[in-house]
């Protein structure tokens, strides 16, 4: 039996989760499709412990919370307001920021729609995500920082970071993209970023940038560098990584956009943001329904953990 179906409009979002019950029994049918299965003894029995929020197995009793292991794990903020949330995130096209979450749902503090915000975000990957395939491109980029008197391709601005992206060429369209924050564009961050995000046998596609030069030894590649600056001076028509370029300018106009800015402690999570929604932009609506599956096969995140990854909803990121 597949996971429940999704509401397709908004209005009819709203008929269907009016209430905590309604959230909890749509929890209920995505953790246990076929019905409960009890996750020490298998027992197919159980009764809920209403007071807590809990199902108790018949045989073993032992009890489970729907929320254990997701993003909604021992979460204080009401359920629906958590599905309101992650609707807004992933099926609106400019995403919501946390200020305008607030305003939406009519929380009392910033905090608390940052927090929700950020806590979805890091259930978006995928650990089983699979490698990209066919051709793709590879090209880095700056996110953030300012240019002035800034020399060299590769010179990063006062406190830009540096972001490799990678694309698979789907005809004239694209395809699945992979996002990272590296810490330089040399050839060991490079390559190992092409290894751990592109399948073996993939045609690997850069400009000229020295960085991806050892791809050229690597048999599990076919590496097709093509230099910038030579197709223009050859008066080549044919742009250069077009595909993995739309991409940044995707992700730069929405940060932009939708969040002005945000600092590089915790640039990595709103790529991963971007990549969620990017490949999912052909099915929007059942992006809600992935990220609660997603949810479940990574450990939650505490507001602590996040606050100590970096700036914290307070800080300015003008």
């Amino acid at each position: 039996m597949p996971r429940p179906d999704f509401p397709r409009t908004i209005l009819d979002f709203q008929a269907r989760f009016g209430d905590e019950q309604a959230c909890l029994d749509y929890l209920f049918e995505c953790r246990w499709p076929e019905g409960y299965v009890c996750p020490r003894c298998q027992g197919r029995i159980a009764w809920p412990v209403a007071a807590r929020g809990l199902w108790e197995c018949a045989g073993c009793h032992y009890q489970v919370s729907l929320t254990a292991g997701t993003v909604l794990h021992k979460t204080h903020t009401a359920l629906h307001l958590w599905f309101w949330a992650a609707y807004l995130m992933t099926t609106g096209t400019p995403g919501i920021s946390a200020r305008q979450l607030q305003r939406q749902l009519g929380l009392t503090r910033y905090q608390t729609a940052w927090t929700m915000l950020h806590k979805l975000r890091r259930a978006m990957v995928n650990p089983e995500r699979t490698l990209l395939t066919g051709d793709v491109e590879v090209d880095e980029c700056q996110v953030g920082g300012r240019e002035t008197g800034r020399r060299g391709g590769r010179n990063l601005a006062a406190k830009a970071a540096l972001v490799v992206v990678a694309v698979e060429v789907r005809g004239m369209g694209s395809g699945r993209v992979r996002m990272k924050v590296i810490p330089d564009a040399s050839g060991e961050t490079l390559c190992g970023f092409v290894a751990e995000t592109v399948a073996p046998g993939a045609i690997v596609h850069t400009d000229g940038w020295m960085g991806y030069a050892p791809l050229a030894k690597k048999e599990d590649y076919d590496y097709r560098p093509r230099s910038q600056r030579a197709a223009k001076k050859a008066g080549d028509a044919d742009p250069v990584l077009p595909r993995v370029h739309r991409a940044i300018s995707n992700f730069k106009s929405w940060l932009r956009g939708t969040h002005r800015s945000v600092s590089n402690e915790h640039l990595q999570v709103y790529m991963d943001e971007f990549t969620f929604r990017y490949n999912r932009r052909g099915t929007p609506m059942a992006a809600f329904q992935a990220l609660l599956g997603l949810g479940t096969q990574q450990a939650p995140t505490t507001y602590r953990q996040i606050a100590e990854q970096g700036p914290g909803p307070n800080h300015d990121l003008s």
